[in-house]
């Protein structure tokens, strides 16, 4: 017997990383978009659809599609949480991604949100992300519901919405802050120390 969803909202993530000894940092971006925005969220990002992945990818547009996918997500009505770990030297990228997870989760908590989605990867490397967010679920008051769920990247638009959001804090990470200015008003990004 399948369970009916926990009350609450629910996250959709995506990632962006450089691996570097001096500037490497890893980015989990999370949509946070309320029920009744979700179908128009959805549609939104099927327009923005690339051709060569069947998705919305940062990585395959130019500077106009960019900016006018920042815009359109500007325009979904949400609040969307975003973590930033540094450092994130060569092959540290897991241990950074689980510390950005186990600081991210009580932020969402605090909006509201009691499931994460995430977008496929191996199955263990999946696990790790379940296992970092048992560990951030101790820091929830007691009783605290908190899932997280794996899904094909290309099955939902809302991950896409995370991806635009990853794409424009890395940009501005490179010295081109214009994709999160226009992202300013909907979008919360906070520091964490990864210990890499």
């Amino acid at each position: 017997m399948q369970l009916p969803p926990l009350p609450g909202l629910t996250a959709y993530a995506d990632e962006s990383f450089l691996e570097d000894r001096a500037h490497g940092y890893y980015v989990v971006a999370t949509a946070v978009v309320g029920p009744a925005h979700l179908d128009h969220a959805r549609q939104v990002m099927l327009d923005l659809r690339g051709r060569r992945t069947g998705k919305t990818h940062w990585t395959e547009m130019d500077t106009q599609q960019r900016k006018h996918a920042a815009t359109c997500v500007a325009g979904i009505e949400g609040m969307h949480i975003v973590a930033v770990g540094t450092p994130v030297p060569p092959r540290r990228q897991e241990r950074a991604r689980a510390r950005c997870l186990e600081h991210l989760v009580p932020e969402l908590h605090g909006y509201g949100v009691n499931t994460l989605v995430m977008e496929a990867r191996t199955p263990g490397l999946d696990q790790r992300d379940v296992h970092a967010v048992i560990g951030a679920r101790r820091a929830l008051p007691k009783g605290t519901a908190f899932t997280v769920k794996h899904t094909v990247g290309a099955a939902e638009p809302l991950l896409w919405v995370a991806d635009v959001l990853a794409g424009a804090v890395r940009a501005s990470r490179h010295n081109d802050p214009s994709y999160r200015a226009i992202l300013a008003e909907r979008i919360y990004d906070f520091d964490v120390a990864t210990g890499c």
